[in-house]
C-alpha cells in the first residue's frame, strides 16, 4: 500500500486507515451493532497482511475497551502499527464519561497514561485531542501535548474538529501534524470553512473520520429498519425523515456511478477521498468490508470522474447533521 506524509512533522501512514471504534459496544448501547471481538482482532491482522497498519482509537470508546482491545490485536508486534488514539471527554476514576470536555494541564497528563496502559504501550504515535475545551485555552492543552511529546510518550499531535484560528494558535505552540474531522461526499463544512486550505498551508496533514457517511454511502441502508434497534444513528438528522430519502436518491446516484466502474459505491467515495490527498479511517470490525476498503487505494479516478461525482453531491449540500444539536455545539467552527 502507498504510503504518504501526514503533516510535515515526519509521521508517515499508509494512503488509508482503520477507524477501530465500532469494534467495542460504547456504553450501554452499540454504535453500529453487536460487536464480536475475535473477528475484531481478525480484522486488524488482516489490516496489517495488507499494509494497513494506522490504527484510529479513542479512550472515549467503551469507554477504554476499545483501547484494550488494540492492545490485544498488537501484542508482540507494536512497532509494526501505527496508533492514534484521543482524550478531551473527560473520563471519571470509575471509568464513567461525565460527557464534558476537559483540556487542562493535568487531565492531559491523566488521560495519556491511562491510554498508555490499556495500550499496554509505553508510547502513543499520534495523540489527538478529542474535542476542544472552550473553556480551557487552546496553547495550555497543546503545551501540555508538547511536553508529553518531549518525555516521548507521544510522537505527534494532533487536533479534532476545531476550526482555523484554533489550528493556527495550537501550531505556534507545538507544530500540529494532524487535523482529524468527519469529511465524506455528505460532509464537507470544513472545505466550506476553509479548514482545509489552513491545514495545507500550515503543512498540517487531514484525516477524515466517517468517509462513508455514517455509513449512509456503503448503500447497505436502504430503511432505517436496516440499522439496529440501539444505534445512535436513529437519533441524528441525516437519518431523520426530512433527509433520509433525499439522501438515498443520492447515494442511488453514486452507485449507478460505481457499478459502470465495477466498483461499490464505498470504494467510489473513499477513492474520492485518497484523490485529494485525504487519509479516510474507514470504520469496520469485519474482513470482508475491510478488504474492499484497502482495495479503493487501488481506483485512480480522472479529473471527469471527480467532476462528475461532485456533480451528484455539490459541496453545501445539505444532508443533515451527524450529531445532535448538543454534539453540534461541541464542534470548533
Amino acid at each position: 500500500m502507498k504510503k504518504v506524509k501526514l503533516g510535515n512533522q515526519g509521521l508517515i501512514v499508509p494512503n488509508i486507515g482503520l477507524g477501530c471504534m465500532g469494534m467495542t459496544g460504547f456504553g450501554e448501547a452499540d454504535m453500529y451493532g453487536k460487536s464480536d471481538e475475535k473477528e475484531a482482532i481478525a480484522a486488524i491482522h488482516r489490516s496489517l497482511e495488507l499494509g494497513g497498519n494506522f490504527l484510529d482509537t479513542a479512550d472515549l470508546y467503551g469507554p477504554l475497551k476499545n483501547e484494550q482491545l488494540i492492545a490485544k490485536a498488537i501484542e508482540g508486534n507494536r512497532d509494526q502499527y501505527i496508533i492514534a488514539t484521543k482524550f478531551g471527554w473527560e473520563i471519571d476514576d470509575n471509568e464513567q464519561v461525565t460527557w464534558k470536555i476537559n483540556g487542562s494541564k493535568d487531565y492531559v497528563k491523566k488521560s495519556v497514561e491511562r491510554s498508555l496502559k490499556n495500550l499496554k504501550t509505553d508510547y502513543i504515535d499520534l495523540y489527538y485531542m478529542h474535542r476542544l475545551d472552550k473553556n480551557v485555552p487552546i496553547e495550555e492543552t497543546v503545551g501540555a501535548m508538547s511536553d508529553l511529546v518531549k518525555e516521548g510518550k507521544m510522537g505527534y499531535i494532533g487536533l479534532s474538529e476545531v476550526g482555523s484560528e484554533t489550528v493556527k494558535r495550537a501550531h505556534a505552540v507545538h507544530p500540529i501534524s494532524a487535523v482529524q474531522s468527519e469529511y465524506s461526499l455528505f460532509e464537507r463544512t470544513v472545505e466550506e470553512k476553509g479548514v482545509i486550505k489552513t491545514l495545507n498551508e500550515l503543512g498540517v496533514g487531514f484525516v477524515a473520520y466517517s468517509p462513508l457517511g455514517r455509513g449512509f454511502l456503503s448503500g447497505n441502508i436502504k430503511t432505517i429498519d436496516d440499522l439496529p434497534e440501539n444505534d445512535f444513528r436513529r437519533g441524528i438528522p441525516r437519518f431523520q425523515e426530512e433527509h433520509f430519502y433525499k439522501n438515498i436518491e443520492l447515494v442511488e446516484a453514486i452507485e449507478n456511478m460505481a457499478k459502470e466502474k465495477d466498483i461499490t459505491s464505498s470504494q467510489l467515495a473513499l477513492a474520492w477521498i485518497i484523490s485529494k490527498g485525504i487519509i479516510p479511517i474507514p470504520g469496520t470490525k469485519r474482513r470482508k468490508y475491510l478488504e474492499q476498503n484497502i482495495k479503493a487505494t487501488n481506483i485512480q479516478l480522472s479529473e471527469t470522474d471527480l467532476q462528475k461525482l461532485e456533480s451528484i453531491v455539490p459541496l453545501g449540500t445539505d444532508t443533515g447533521a451527524t450529531y445532535d444539536e448538543f454534539g453540534m455545539g461541541l464542534l470548533d467552527y
